[in-house]
């Protein structure tokens, strides 16, 4: 029993050290406003193959790639416009977690608004429909309301 214990031990901590083996990359900046400009786009560019991490906390390879390629565009003095430009036209609008406003992200940008909108304008309606008079029960008719009495003295006769 101790011995399958030990292996099991054993197991758990070679699985749990695979972790710790990750790379971790460091680039030299030739200035430390280079270096802020490297951790902001890192982190707004998304990782193509993992789609809900952004480079900078993915290990990917395709990520490694274009953590390398940011810092040489950044070194090479590419303006933060020109590096996402580059990107998207590599890899599409889906690797900039804020899109463009273009045709094709319209319904993408504009889609909380109108959906915002149309929740108030049914929180309104419901409430103006309830608030109507004459929308619940409607009054009884002379004809109905002679009828009712006369049902009614039916059903007292034994």
């Amino acid at each position: 029993m101790r011995q399958v214990c030990a292996v099991l031990l054993f197991i758990a901590w070679g699985l749990a050290s695979t972790a710790a083996q990750a790379v971790i990359e460091t680039y030299e900046f030739s200035d430390a406003q280079l270096e802020a400009r490297y951790q902001d786009l890192s982190g707004e560019l998304r990782c193509p193959k993992c789609q809900n991490q952004n480079i900078a906390d993915s290990n990917a390879p395709i990520a490694q790639d274009l953590r390398k390629l940011l810092h040489q565009q950044l070194e090479k003095g590419a303006s933060d416009d020109e590096i996402l430009e580059y990107m998207t036209d590599r890899y599409g609008e889906f690797v900039r977690y804020r899109p463009r406003f273009s045709g094709a992200t319209l319904l993408l940008w504009l889609a909380p608004g109108i959906l915002l909108v149309l929740g108030l304008l049914i929180v309104v309606m419901t409430l103006r429909g309830r608030a109507k008079p004459g929308t619940g029960e409607q009054a009884l008719t002379e004809h109905d309301q002679q009828r009712l009495r006369d049902l009614i003295a039916k059903a007292e006769k034994p």
